[in-house]
């Protein structure tokens, strides 16, 4: 089955002089299933949400190329099929406070997408945004309001019913749920996991919680400055997790039980986070991993298939 959408060596550069280079994201490559959910995980700073910001074109590759049900989306040939793809693919944004414009109502939040891609009526366009704040457990009275008049919360779902607004059937969750209170989060993942079930939707979540992911997603993908170095389903991922770095998150996730979490082994990673401006071309890893070898400060590690749907890019298992 063809993937719903096709990364390949993706990358990301920013130059900031002359002779330095930021590499956000650098030679990425994944597919998305239809109807799937991928979680893209990893510390700040590791490129996450400039692959997201790429997926939706917000951003224009340095390298690569991204694909839409086989086609490349950067080389749309008129501007039907441009917004054809802007209107098949959305975003959640990780802020709700900055990602809504204070001098527009939620009516014209929601309502632009629908404007733009279905040029439908007023009386139409009323009911339609009625429709939509419904399935995000808002009201009609809501309409009429300006962003500041809600909680961090409702502006997620505001958020959320912009995005659904054109009927898109792929979304890029940028932590939807990070900037939220910790009892509204578990309400905005539960509506998105059953927005996707109703409209068939497929996502990219990205997310720094573990828990979260591991709960959401399908498939994860842990990046590590810029990279991808491990990749599996998520049952497996977490029951079997490989990379050094794999296994230094998991085993940062807080336990629920303070007996269980007294006796949890936590994998204390050593050594400053290396600079992605001009990174050298070896494992970005190495300089904190404890079973790094020499080939791990000389050569850059290939992302390989460790089984069937589990890969790595550690010299421990390429060798």
């Amino acid at each position: 089955m063809e993937p719903l959408i096709s990364v390949k060596n993706l990358s990301k550069y920013f130059y900031i002089s002359k002779n330095e280079v930021l590499k956000a994201v650098d030679d990425v490559s994944f597919d998305i299933n239809e109807g799937e959910t991928v979680g893209l995980v990893g510390e700040s700073g590791c490129g996450k949400s400039t692959t997201g910001r790429c997926l939706v074109k917000l951003y224009n590759p340095t390298k690569g190329q991204i694909f839409y049900k086989g086609k490349d989306i950067f080389l749309a040939r008129n501007k039907e099929e441009y917004l054809e793809y802007c209107k098949n693919t959305q975003m959640i944004f990780q802020n709700p406070y900055s990602s809504l414009n204070p001098r527009m109502t939620v009516k014209d939040i929601v309502g632009e997408g629908l404007k733009i891609h279905n040029k439908i009526y007023e009386k139409q366009l009323d009911e339609q945004i009625e429709d939509l704040l419904k399935t995000v457990g808002l009201n009609k009275e809501h309409m009429s309001r300006f962003p500041h008049e809600f909680s961090g919360g409702q502006r997620q779902r505001i958020g959320i019913a912009r995005a659904l607004s054109v009927n898109p059937n792929f979304i890029v969750c940028d932590e939807p749920i990070s900037a939220l209170d910790v009892s509204i989060q578990a309400q905005v993942l539960n509506m998105l996991k059953k927005l996707q079930k109703e409209r068939k939707l497929t996502y990219l979540f990205i997310a720094h919680d573990l828990s979260v992911v591991k709960y959401i997603s399908d498939k994860v993908i842990v990046m590590y400055l810029g990279m991808i170095v491990e990749q599996a389903k998520a049952d497996e991922l977490y029951m079997n997790p490989l990379h050094p770095y794999t296994k230094a998150l998991l085993s940062a996730i807080p336990e629920a039980d303070p007996n269980i979490a007294k006796n949890k082994d936590r994998i204390m990673l050593k050594g400053e986070i290396p600079s992605p401006i001009n990174p050298k071309n070896c494992c970005r890893f190495a300089e904190r991993c404890s079973y790094a070898m020499p080939i791990c400060h000389n050569e850059m590690p290939k992302l390989k298939n460790y089984d069937i749907s589990h890969k790595i890019a550690c010299h421990l298992f390429n060798s």
